[in-house]
């Protein structure tokens, strides 16, 4: 039987006020399945065409950080899982952000983050 699920894209957004972002990640959060996770890939060479002078540390320390809140580990861990989530996809002016918040349903929410990674994040493979 699927269940209601939650997602977001991770952004990289290099430079705020010119509005450009890369994705860089997904979140999937399924209440009922007590499911959070994140999963992040930084293309250094897709994001250094927005802006070659990223501080691509700081971007990974602070997508490190978003993995922490998912897993528990990181200073949210005494949250639930669904304010962890709220928390993690609420609007912020800062170098990580996320889309809107979307919807589905699912009976592998592992499956879900997969596909989001395939077909949001990665670059999709070279066509002849």
């Amino acid at each position: 039987m699927p269940h209601v699920f939650e997602y977001a894209l991770v952004r990289a957004v290099p430079r705020q006020e010119r509005g450009e972002f890369m994705n860089v990640g997904a979140i999937v959060y399924c209440a009922p399945l007590e499911f959070l996770r994140c999963q992040t890939h930084v293309d250094a060479a897709r994001l250094g065409a927005l802006d070659p002078a990223m501080d691509l540390d700081v971007l990974r320390d602070a997508l490190r950080s978003w993995s922490q809140a998912c897993d528990g580990t990181g200073p949210l861990a005494g949250s639930s899982l669904g304010q962890r989530f709220r928390w993690l996809t609420a609007p912020r002016s800062t170098i990580v952000q996320t889309s809107p918040a979307h919807s589905g349903l699912t009976d592998d929410p592992q499956g879900e983050l997969d596909h989001l990674m395939s077909t949001q994040v990665l670059a999709p493979p070279d066509h002849p």
